[in-house]
């Protein structure tokens, strides 16, 4: 069994949409990563009226991987509803996702996302934020970008 099937089994096992109360909903996106060392993690959507406390499941999964190793680096991540991947932007992270694995670690830029299970096909973080505005501090030592 390779990685990306793996990663599907344990995500797969999140998957069970769920009304927690008539103003919450949960399970019905799931997600697993890889972590640097290796371990895996899952997470599951959680969404509700007042917006605030929405958690996507690729966040889940990554707070998970933080509060339980204390790891910050991502190797590869899954993200699905009903079906694995299957390409044309299917099993993508949102923005505020995109942003969240950014600001965790910078290596996170390497991490592969799989855009279609059945071909194994991937991008990186990097591809979906190019020219990311915070690897400035990155670069800088975390220091704000100052005017000339």
């Amino acid at each position: 069994m390779d990685i990306w099937q793996t990663l599907y089994e344990k995500a797969k096992e999140q998957y069970h949409p769920q009304e927690v109360s008539p103003f919450m909903y949960a399970h019905h996106v799931v997600c697993a990563l890889e972590s640097e060392n290796g371990q895996i993690f899952t997470g599951f959507c959680f969404e509700s009226c007042c917006g605030v406390m929405d958690l996507c499941a690729e966040r889940t999964a990554a707070l998970n991987m933080y509060l339980n190793s204390g790891q910050t680096v991502v190797k590869r991540l899954i993200a699905f509803r009903d079906k694995p991947p299957f390409g044309q932007g299917s099993g993508m992270p949102c923005g505020a996702c995109r942003d969240f694995f950014m600001q965790l670690n910078e290596k996170n830029k390497d991490m592969e996302i799989l855009v279609n299970f059945e071909t194994r096909e991937t991008v990186t973080l990097e591809q979906l934020v190019p020219d990311w505005w915070g690897m400035y501090r990155y670069q800088n030592g975390g220091a704000e970008p100052t005017e000339q």
